[in-house]
């Protein structure tokens, strides 16, 4: 018997074509999202853990953004089923608007938005220096998930898009590549700055 996600959509066939991205996005189909931070204080626990799990995690607490306590909704209380019942909702707007299975839509968007370079900032006797380096491969997954899940924040807080539609066209948009995107902008505008640092 096939193990589908949500019990609605199967992973068969679904593959990782950035090779530096196969080990840590996790498309193991499970019959409950929800491992309970079981692979907690292990090294690289978390390509353990499925990617839908993972987003789910993410907004649940979406994180900070420019050290202050980025702008969340009533959605973002820590509630695991509230945040299962979103992405689930989100991952039935996009199948609708897409026709293709939505897991697919979605690990094609991480792989489109995962940064590969970003900044660090050198000092050398008092003067600072940009430094272009390059992103590890988790890490490149946790800023995707992050910069998706702050996006969808962001655009559904004081307006009449509910948060499941501002996730499904955050999806979407990075599918398609398409610069509404805010993981996807920001991506972009992360090398940017890396190539013009060199």
């Amino acid at each position: 018997m096939e193990v589908k996600l949500f019990n609605k959509w199967s992973v068969e066939g679904i593959k990782v074509d950035d090779p530096g991205l196969k080990r840590y996005i996790n498309i193991k189909p499970v019959i409950v999202l929800r491992t309970g931070a079981r692979h907690a204080g292990n090294r690289f626990h978390k390509s353990k853990v499925n990617i839908v799990e993972r987003l789910i995690n993410k907004i649940m607490n979406s994180g900070h953004k420019a050290k202050k306590h980025f702008k969340t909704s009533a959605y973002n209380t820590g509630k695991a089923h509230t945040a299962y019942n979103i992405v689930e909702k989100a991952f039935e707007v996009v199948e609708n608007r897409t026709k293709k299975n939505p897991v697919l839509v979605f690990v094609k968007a991480v792989e489109n938005a995962a940064p590969r370079e970003e900044i660090l900032t050198i000092e050398y006797g008092g003067a600072r220096y940009p430094r272009a380096v390059e992103s590890a491969p988790q890490r490149r997954v946790d800023q995707t998930l992050k910069l998706m899940t702050q996006g969808a924040y962001q655009k559904s807080f004081n307006s009449k898009k509910s948060i499941v539609n501002t996730l499904a066209d955050e999806i979407i948009n990075a599918y398609g590549l398409s610069t509404q995107s805010t993981a996807l902008a920001k991506k972009n505008e992360m090398e940017r700055q890396a190539d013009s640092s060199r």
